[in-house]
């Protein structure tokens, strides 16, 4: 691929949390762009897991992100141009059930991520990925923008708002001086595809619920999200580490990558959207007490869009498609169709005259 200007072809890249969803689905589209593609998690943590279906057959190391000695051995070791920071603790609901490995993987791991990168000589650049939840959520009918106070009510949310500070105070005190790294930070919404087998996630619990013929259980029908597949922020975060390769410490800020408007959908729109794809849904609201989540949850990707050039590819009901695709692609032949989706992407976006694409 000769995507985002070939910033990527022959680079050596450091891809945290790569055995993840989103991380494997990167380590995928970067291997395509021609990347020296390193990894640097825990085991996958599903079983299936999309990491483990992809069979990259890259370098991998398989260390704690809260072991900070085993981080700097690592990146010392790999020398990498850009850095990918994308392992977490990613779910909300465990955050409640334990809180301090949350704080400690989001934050303090966070933090050793971007030390070794500032002892490491050959570190350009760096995108710290974190998530549209780190606003202090208000309830706000419009999206928040990048320069909306932090906060959160969660441990996973407040954990990444502090990773968000993190990575601001290691930007103005160690990466802000003229030919120093260039480091970023990425919000993006709630992203769907194939290969995620989380728990506590409308997707997964479907395709499990589905598997055994069983009712789905909807926590919050009406709570509204921007839902957005897995590649439309994976983009960005390309475009965005393309920027910083280029040197242009303009791009050196927070961004927001989410859907158009219409992806801003309550989860009963996206049920209903899915049987297009998916056939019959059977789904019931749980009556049982459930922790805190907010209900409206909206992003403003204006500045990505003007500064950036990026916009979105698939619409919400594509994604919808593709995903379900991918997951009956898995259920009737034990394959990933990750490579072909992602081609397809790509021609979308050419198709569309997006930038980075053509």
């Amino acid at each position: 691929m000769t995507a985002f200007g070939g910033a990527f072809k022959g680079r050596r890249v450091l891809l945290t949390g790569h055995t993840g969803f989103k991380g494997s689905w990167l380590a995928l589209w970067l291997q395509e762009l021609g990347a020296e593609v390193v990894g640097l998690a825990l085991p996958p943590d599903t079983q299936p897991g999309h990491w483990n279906l992809l069979k990259l057959g890259m370098e991998e190391h398989q260390v704690d992100i809260r072991d900070y000695a085993a981080v700097q051995k690592v990146v010392a070791q790999v020398e990498p141009a850009i850095v990918f920071h994308l392992a977490a603790q990613a779910l909300v609901r465990r955050s409640y059930v334990d809180p301090l490995t949350t704080w400690a993987t989001n934050v303090q791991g966070t933090a050793h991520v971007l030390e070794a990168c500032r002892h490491t000589a050959s570190v350009r650049a760096i995108v710290a990925v974190t998530t549209d939840k780190c606003y202090e959520n208000q309830e706000w009918l419009w999206g928040y923008r990048e320069n909306d106070r932090l906060g959160g009510h969660d441990p996973y949310s407040a954990s990444k708002a502090g990773a968000e500070l993190v990575a601001a105070s290691y930007r103005k005190s160690y990466f802000g001086s003229e030919n120093s790294t260039l480091l970023a930070t990425a919000r993006a919404g709630n992203v769907i595809g194939g290969g995620d087998w989380s728990e506590d996630r409308l997707i997964p619990d479907l395709v499990r619920a589905s598997a055994r013929g069983e009712s789905v259980e909807i926590r919050s029908p009406q709570a509204t999200r921007p839902w957005q597949h897995v590649l439309e922020s994976l983009s960005g975060y390309l475009l965005l580490g393309q920027r910083l390769l280029e040197r242009q410490p303009g791009f050196a800020e927070a961004w927001n990558f989410g859907p158009d408007e219409s992806g801003n959908q309550p989860v009963s729109a996206v049920l209903s959207r899915l049987t297009q794809s998916w056939g019959e849904l059977r789904w019931h609201v749980t009556g049982a007490p459930q922790p805190h989540e907010a209900s409206l949850l909206q992003l403003d990707s204006t500045k990505a869009r003007t500064l950036l050039q990026w916009l979105p590819v698939w619409g919400l009901d594509e994604g919808l498609r593709q995903t379900a695709n991918w997951y009956r692609a898995y259920g009737e032949k034990g394959e990933a169709i990750s490579r072909q989706q992602l081609a397809d992407y790509v021609l979308a976006a050419k198709a569309k005259n997006i930038g980075w694409a053509v």
